[in-house]
C-alpha cells in the first residue's frame, strides 16, 4: 500500500519504551506490521526511540515521563511543545496521507485546530473518556478528524458527540500472540501476577487484601509513580508523596506488602516480565475502573495464564467467561475465583490470542480504518453555518403561509 503515516505517540516515553508504557507498547507493536505491509511510517517520538521507521521526528531529546504527574503549571507546556513540534512537520511537508494520532486530549485538539492545514487524522482513545467532557462533548472534527476506540465497551460510554466521530474499535494486540500455541508450555508456578501501573483503577489494594484473606501468594509487577523499582521509591523519602499514585501505594498497598504473600517487584520488562506471566497461575485483575483496553490480559491469554478479574471495561469483550479466565461483578468473590481458576486449560488461553490478539489482525483493522477516515476527509460537508442561517432566515419569516 503506497501511504505515508505520522504515527504521533508523545513526548512521554521512548518507543519501545525501557519497560512500563501502554501506549508506546502498542505502537511498538503495530508499526512493524504496517511497515511489513508497505506503510511507510514517519514517528514523532522522543529522541531515544530505537523502534525502526522510516524516519523520526522529535522535541524531546529523551523521554519526559517523570513529569508526568507534576502540579499542571509545572509540566503543562511538555505536550504542547511536543505538538507544536508536529504542526511544524505537517506545515513543512507534503508527504503525510494521515496522522495516526496517539496523545491524549492535547493531541486531539491541537490537529483538530489546525483545520484543513492538516491531513486526514485518526486519533485513537486509550483512556478514559469521562476525563475530558468539555473536550469531548463538544467535538467537531470538520469531517477532518474521526476517533477509535481500543474497545466496543469503552466507545459505548464516550459522549455522544465523540461517538460521532468515531469509526469504530480495535482490540490490543501483542508480538506474544504470534505462534502462542505452538510454543512449549512452561512450568505453573504458585503465583499470581498483577501487572500494570499500580494506581487506584487497577486495584492492586484489593488483590493484595484478597491475598491474605484467601492466602494466594501475590506478586504485584509495575511502576509507582515514576519509581520502577521499590529502592528507588525508598531513596525519594517524603517528597515522592506528592504524587498520587505514591500516596495510593504508601497507605493502601504497602501495608500488605509482606515479602511472603504479598511483594511488589518494581517494573519487570522482556524476558523477566514474560517469564512470570508464562509461570502464574492466574493473572489477576482486580479493577475499579472501566479498562479500556487491557494490553497485559492478551499478554496472559498468549502467555497461556488464565484471568481472573472485575467484569468491568473491555474485559468481558477479551475474555471468554469459563473458558479463558474467570470474571464476576462482586469483590468479594474474586479470591475465590483465584483458586478455582486451576481448571482452566492454558492452551485454550493460547490458541484464543493466536486467533484475536496477533499484531497482523491489528494492523489489518488500523488500514482499514485509515482508508475509511481518508475516504470520509474527501467527502465534501455542508458547512453547518449554512444550514443554521438558513433556519435563522426561515424562522424570522415565520415559516411557510
Amino acid at each position: 500500500m503506497s501511504l505515508t503515516v505520522l504515527m504521533n505517540a508523545g513526548p512521554w516515553l521512548s518507543v519501545p519504551p525501557p519497560g512500563y508504557g501502554g501506549i508506546e507498547n502498542v505502537i511498538a507493536t503495530l508499526v512493524p506490521e504496517l511497515r511489513r505491509l508497505g506503510v511507510r511510517v514517519v514517528l514523532a517520538s522522543v529522541g531515544d526511540s530505537t523502534l525502526p521507521v522510516d524516519e523520526l521526528v522529535s522535541v524531546f531529546p529523551e523521554g519526559q515521563f517523570a513529569s508526568l504527574q507534576r502540579p499542571y503549571n509545572q509540566v503543562c507546556g511538555v505536550a504542547q511543545a511536543h505538538l507544536a513540534g508536529v504542526v511544524r512537520e505537517l506545515h513543512t511537508r507534503d508527504d503525510i496521507d494521515l496522522v495516526h494520532d496517539h496523545v491524549e486530549a492535547v493531541g486531539l485538539a491541537t490537529l483538530t485546530a489546525m483545520g484543513a492545514d492538516a491531513p486526514p487524522v485518526l486519533h485513537t482513545l486509550h483512556w478514559d473518556l469521562a476525563k475530558h467532557p468539555a473536550l469531548y462533548g463538544t467535538l467537531d472534527g470538520g469531517g477532518r478528524v474521526r476517533v477509535n476506540g481500543v474497545s466496543a465497551s469503552q466507545l459505548a460510554r464516550a459522549p455522544q458527540a465523540l461517538r460521532d466521530h468515531s469509526v469504530g474499535h480495535v482490540h490490543l494486540s501483542t508480538p506474544l500472540a504470534v505462534d502462542a500455541d505452538r510454543r512449549p508450555r512452561p512450568g505453573k508456578g504458585d503465583h499470581v501476577v498483577v501487572l500494570g501501573r499500580i494506581n487506584p483503577g487497577k486495584g492492586q489494594d484489593l488483590g493484595a487484601r484478597l491475598a491474605h484473606r484467601v492466602g494466594f501468594r501475590l506478586v504485584l509487577a509495575g511502576p509507582v509513580g515514576p519509581y520502577h523499582r521499590p529502592e528507588d521509591l525508598a531513596a525519594a523519602g517524603e517528597e515522592a508523596r506528592q504524587n498520587p499514585d505514591v500516596r495510593f501505594f504508601v497507605e493502601e498497598v504497602a501495608p500488605y506488602v509482606d515479602g511472603d504473600l504479598v511483594r511488589w517487584v518494581g517494573t519487570v520488562a522482556g524476558r523477566e516480565r514474560d517469564d512470570l506471566l508464562a509461570t502464574a497461575r492466574v493473572a489477576l485483575f482486580p479493577l475499579r475502573w472501566e479498562e479500556p483496553g487491557g494490553t497485559a490480559v492478551v499478554e496472559s491469554l498468549a502467555l497461556g495464564t488464565p484471568v481472573v478479574g472485575i467484569a468491568r471495561g473491555c474485559l468481558p469483550e477479551l475474555v471468554a467467561h469459563g473458558r479463558t479466565g474467570l470474571l464476576t461483578a462482586d469483590e468479594e468473590e474474586l479470591g475465590e475465583l483465584v483458586l478455582a481458576a486451576s481448571v482452566l486449560d492454558p492452551d485454550e488461553c493460547r490458541r484464543e490470542a493466536v486467533a484475536r490478539f496477533t499484531p497482523a489482525v491489528m494492523a489489518e483493522r488500523y488500514l482499514t480504518l485509515y482508508e475509511r477516515v481518508r475516504k470520509l476527509a474527501a467527502t465534501p460537508r455542508r458547512p453547518a453555518w449554512r444550514e443554521e442561517s438558513h433556519l435563522t432566515a426561515f424562522d424570522m419569516a415565520g415559516g411557510p403561509s
